[in-house]
């Protein structure tokens, strides 16, 4: 009987969550706009030129994500 309850409450507390995120994040509502280093491909690609280019001293090639902030190890296809 209970879970009822419970259910509709997650449930509504979600549709809160999105209304609100929606609301905030993607109209706007109290003002910005969207960067443009966000939505141009070409920065995107410029960056990676660049992490990719920083010069190695020791360990694995790695692939770098700016905005995460980790560093991934790439996995070579041949065997030594």
């Amino acid at each position: 009987m209970a879970a009822k309850y419970i259910v509709g409450a997650v449930l509504g507390s979600f549709a809160v969550a999105y209304a609100l995120d929606d609301a905030i994040a993607d109209q706007k509502i109290f003002g910005g706009t969207t960067p443009k280093t966000v939505t141009s491909k070409d920065w995107w690609e410029e960056t990676d030129k660049k992490f990719q280019a920083w010069p190695r001293t020791a360990g694995p090639p790695v692939v770098m994500n700016p905005i995460r902030r980790q560093n991934f190890i790439v996995k070579s296809s041949s065997v030594f």
